[in-house]
C-alpha cells in the first residue's frame, strides 16, 4: 500500500539549464505531478552561474553550486516546510566541493526520508568519489539506479545492501511507433535516409568517428543524411568555445561529405526533440567513454522504436541486448559503416529491431516510471517510520542529563486571550480559526494549581490571572440543560457541540477536583466546588475506561480535602472496581492491560487504579496497577533504553504491531505522572527512573534525538513523526510538557522557578 504523499521535493538542476540531469529532473517532476494530482511537487535547483535561470514556478528554491552555505539554507527551508520525501538527482559534476561533496552538507541535515537517483556509478572511482558515494548511500533511505550493473557495483565496490536499491528505468516520453518519413519534411530531408545523433556536444561523444564512416556509407547509400542535433556543452563553451564543433566541420569538409551532414547547433524543447527522433531511420550513439552507466539520449531513441547502433557503453550493452540494437567497437569507423549499410540493406531486420526496441520501451515511459518512484518513496517513508534515524540538526541530547529546565510560560501566555486558552498553533502563532476547547482549559487549570503549591510569592502569583481565565471558560462551558460541559468553541465564541465527549467530562472532573482539593484561592475553589458537584453524577454513566480514570484522579484530589463526600467516595469504589474488573477479564501473561488495545493517555488508567487502590487499601488494585504500568513501561522502551510511546497513527491492537508514530507529548506526560505516583507509593527507585526516561523524551531521549520542548518559548512541539518533530506548539502539547516539568520538580522538592 502506497503512502499518501502531500509534498515531494526534487533536488538537482532543472531546465532551462542546459544539462541532461536538468532535463531528467524536469521530466520526473512533470511525471510525478501528473501521477500525484493531489500532491505538491517542488524542485530545489542547483545553479552553475551567479545569475541563475528563469525557472518555472515549480522551482521553489535555488542554491549555488559552489556556495556551501546555500546548501544548508536549502536544508533549513525543507525542514520547516513539512516535506514527505526528498528525491535527489546525483551526478558528481553538478554539485560543488571535492567530488561533489557539498550535497552531503544538505542531505545530512534533512529530517525527512531521502531517495537518491544515481546517474553515475563508477567502477573505478577516485578515493574522493568513492567516499562521497558511500556517504550518500548511508544518508539515503533508498537508492535508485537505471542499470542492473549499477546494482552489482554498489554492492561489490561500495558495500551498499542490495535491499536498499531500487531499479527503475530511465524515463522517456510516450511517443507512437511511426514511419520516419512522416516527419522528414520538418527538416527538409524528404526522400533521405536519416541518421541522427543528439545531445550536448563534447569531445567524448565520438561524432568524428561517424563522420569518418560516412564516405563508405554514402558510397552504398547516397541518400543518407547525418543530423547532429545539440548545442555545445555550456561548460565546454566557457573554456574552449566552439573549437570541437569547428573541428568536426573541418573533418566534414575534408571527407567531402558537406552535403550529407547537418549541424543543428541549439538546445531544443522536448517537443522538437521528439520530432527530430521521429524523423530518424537510424540512431547512432558513438560515445568514447564506455563506462557510462546511463544515457538519456539512448533511452529516448530506444523508446521511440529507432534502429540503434551504439558503442559498448555499459548502458547500451544492457538495453540493446536481445536484438534491440547493434553494438560496434569504439573508434572503428569501418565497423560502424558496415553495420549501417547492413541495416539499410536489410529492411526486414531493421524493422524487427525497431519493433523489439519499441516494445521494450513501453516499461520506460514516464507514466510508469513515476509510479515506480512513488513506490520507492512510499517504501522509504515506511522504512523510516519502522527504523527512525537520529538527525544531526538543531539541539539534540545524546544522553539527556537529569538537570531539569527552567519553567517558562511565554508560549502559554501567547496562546491565552481574554476568552481562554486557544487550542492550536501554527508553529508558535495561535490559530484563531481552530478556536478553544474545555480539554485544554482544564489542563491549564491543573498547571496553575500545581504552580500554586510553591510557597514562594513569585511563583504562587504567576498563574493567578491565567487560572481565573481558564476557570471562567470552564464555568461558561457548563451546559445547564444537559448538566455536562460543552467542549469546542469557535473563535467568535459560539459553542460547536451540545456536550463534549466522556473524556472531556472526565478531564473536567479531574481538574475541578484538583482545584477544590489543593488550591488555597477561595474564590477559585468556590467555583470549582460548585461545578464539581454538578458534573460528578455524570461519571456514574461513563462507559470509557479513560473517562473513569480521569474522573478517579479528580475524585482522589477532591477527597484529599473533602473526604466525607459520599457520592465521591461511592463513585471511587464503583469506577475503581470497574477498572479492576476489566484488567482481570482482559489481561493475560503476555498482555497485562485493561482493554484489547492501547490508544492515548494510556498510563492514566493504571495511575487511577494505583491512587484508588492505595486509599481504598486494596492490594489487588495496587498489584494490578503496578503490574500493568510496568508492562506498559517495558513496551514503551527500546533497545537503547529510550522512551517510545504508542503512536497515535494506528495505536496498538493486541496481536498486531504497535504504531511507532505519531508520538504525542500527552503520552510522555501520562507516563511521567503515573510513574512518579508509583514511586511515592512503593519508594522503589525503579519508578523514578521510569519517570525520568519518559520525561527525557521531551529533551531528546527519543527516536530522533531531537528536542520536543522549545527552550526559547517554553512551549512544546506537537509530536514526533518518523522524519522530524511537528513544529506546531499547540496547547495540549505545551501543557503536557509544562505539567511534566512541574511534577518532576515537585517530586524532587525543587522550587519551580519561573523565567
Amino acid at each position: 500500500m502506497e503512502t499518501a504523499l502531500n509534498r515531494v521535493v526534487l533536488v538537482g538542476d532543472h531546465l532551462p539549464r542546459q544539462c541532461g540531469i536538468a532535463t531528467f529532473t524536469t521530466d520526473l517532476a512533470d511525471a510525478l505531478a501528473s501521477n500525484l494530482t493531489e500532491s505538491e511537487v517542488m524542485v530545489m535547483a542547483v545553479n552553475d552561474r551567479r545569475e541563475g535561470y528563469v525557472y518555472p514556478p515549480r522551482v521553489r528554491f535555488e542554491f549555488a553550486e559552489k556556495d556551501l552555505a546555500s546548501y544548508r539554507r536549502v536544508a533549513d527551508f525543507l525542514n520547516i516546510n513539512r516535506i514527505d520525501v526528498v528525491s535527489v538527482q546525483h551526478e558528481y559534476g553538478i554539485y560543488g566541493g571535492p567530488a561533489g561533496s557539498h550535497i552531503l552538507a544538505l542531505l545530512k541535515q534533512l529530517r525527512m526520508p531521502i531517495v537518491t537517483t544515481l546517474h553515475t556509478v563508477l567502477k573505478d572511482p577516485t578515493p574522493a568519489q568513492k567516499k562521497v558515494l558511500k556517504e550518500l548511500a548511508e544518508v539515503s533511505d533508498r537508492l535508485v539506479v537505471m542499470a542492473h550493473r549499477s546494482i552489482e557495483f554498489l554492492t561489490e565496490i561500495y558495500d551498499v545492501p542490495e535491499e536498499k536499491i531500487d531499479f527503475i528505468h530511465h524515463g522517456i516520453p510516450d511517443v507512437p511507433f511511426v514511419d520516419p518519413n512522416f516527419h522528414k519534411d520538418l527538416f527538409a530531408v524528404e526522400g533521405k535516409t536519416v541518421m541522427l545523433t543528439f545531445g550536448l556536444l563534447s569531445p567524448n561523444k565520438g561524432i568524428e568517428n561517424v563522420i569518418e564512416a560516412l564516405p563508405k556509407i554514402i558510397e552504398n547509400h547516397p541518400e543518407v543524411v547525418y543530423l547532429v542535433q545539440g548545442a555545445t556543452h555550456p561548460h565546454l563553451l566557457k573554456t574552449e568555445g566552439e573549437s570541437y564543433r569547428l573541428k568536426l566541420q573541418r573533418l566534414v569538409k575534408t571527407k567531402g561529405v558537406e552535403s550529407h551532414v547537418v549541424f543543428h547547433n541549439r538546445f531544443v524543447s522536448l517537443e522538437e526533440l521528439i520530432e527530430f527522433i521521429s524523423a530518424a531511420d537510424l540512431y547512432i550513439l558513438p560515445y568514447l567513454n564506455l563506462s557510462q552507466m546511463v544515457s538519456g539520449t539512448l533511452a529516448y531513441a530506444l523508446g521511440a522504436g529507432k534502429a540503434v547502433i551504439s558503442t559498448p557503453i555499459w548502458y547500451a550493452e544492457e538495453v540493446l541486448a536481445e536484438g534491440r540494437g547493434v553494438i560496434v567497437s569504439p573508434e572503428d569507423p569501418d565497423a560502424l559503416a558496415n553495420q549501417v549499410i547492413h541495416l539499410l540493406d536489410q529492411e526486414g531486420d531493421r524493422h524487427a529491431m525497431r519493433r523489439r526496441a519499441y516494445e521494450y520501451g513501453r516499461d520506460m515511459v514516464w507514466s510508469k516510471v513515476s509510479q515506480e518512484y512513488v513506490r520507492s518513496f512510499s517504501l522509504a517513508i515506511k522504512e523510516r517510520s519502522e527504523t527512525p534515524r537520529i538527525t544531526n540538526i538543531g539541539p539534540t541530547v545524546g544522553q539527556p542529563p537529569r538537570e531539569l529546565p527552567i519553567l517558562k510560560l511565554d508560549h502559554l501566555y501567547r496562546m491565552s486571550d481574554e476568552t481562554g486558552l486557544l487550542q492550536h498553533a501554527r508553529f508558535t502563532t495561535p490559530r484563531y480559526n481552530h478556536g478553544y476547547c474545555v480539554d485544554d482549559n482544564v489542563r491549564g487549570l491543573l498547571l496553575m494549581v500545581l504552580l500554586e503549591q510553591q510557597e514562594v510569592e513569585q511563583q504562587s502569583s504567576a498563574g493567578v490571572d491565567l487560572a481565573s481565565r481558564y476557570m471562567a471558560f470552564t464555568s461558561h462551558a457548563f451546559n445547564e440543560e444537559k448538566s455536562q460541559f460543552h467542549n469546542f468553541m469557535s473563535y467568535d465564541r459560539q459553542w460547536l457541540d451540545e456536550v463534549g465527549s466522556e473524556d472531556s467530562q472526565g478531564r473536567a472532573i479531574w481538574a475541578l477536583g484538583t482545584v477544590a482539593g489543593r488550591s488555597e484561592r477561595r474564590g477559585l475553589c468556590g467555583v470549582a466546588n460548585e461545578l464539581f458537584e454538578r458534573i460528578l453524577p455524570a461519571a456514574g454513566s461513563f462507559a470509557s475506561p479513560r473517562s473513569w480514570a480521569f474522573a478517579l484522579v479528580g475524585i482522589h484530589e477532591y477527597l484529599r480535602r473533602y473526604y466525607g463526600h459520599r457520592l465521591a467516595q461511592n463513585l471511587r469504589v464503583q469506577l475503581a472496581e470497574k477498572l479492576l474488573g476489566l484488567f482481570q477479564a482482559v489481561s493475560r501473561p503476555d498482555w497485562l492491560w485493561f482493554e484489547e488495545s492501547l490508544t492515548y493517555a494510556n498510563a492514566k488508567i493504571p495511575h487511577a487504579l494505583l491512587l484508588s487502590g492505595r486509599w481504598m487499601e486494596s492490594n489487588e488494585m495496587l498489584d494490578s496497577a503496578l503490574a500493568s504500568l510496568d508492562w506498559l513501561c517495558k513496551l514503551q522502551r527500546r533497545e537503547d533504553d529510550h522512551f517510545v510511546p504508542i503512536g497515535s497513527n494506528g495505536f496498538y491492537t493486541r496481536g498486531s504491531e504497535p504504531a511507532r508514530f505519531d508520538q504525542q507529548p500527552i503520552e510522555a506526560y501520562s507516563t511521567v505522572s503515573a510513574c512518579l505516583e508509583a514511586h511515592r507509593v512503593t519508594g522503589d527507585e525503579h519508578w523514578l527512573n521510569e519517570a525520568h526516561r519518559a520525561f527525557e523524551w521531551f529533551l531528546g531521549g527519543n527516536d530522533l534525538g531531537s528536542l520536543l520542548y522549545d527552550p526559547e518559548t517554553g512551549g512544546c512541539y506537537d509530536g514526533l513523526q518518523p522524519n522530524a518533530v511537528n513544529y506546531n506548539q499547540g496547547a495540549e502539547s505545551t501543557l503536557a510538557f509544562l505539567l511534566s516539568l512541574v511534577e518532576m520538580r515537585l517530586s524532587e522538592h525543587i522550587i519551580v522557578e519561573i523565567q
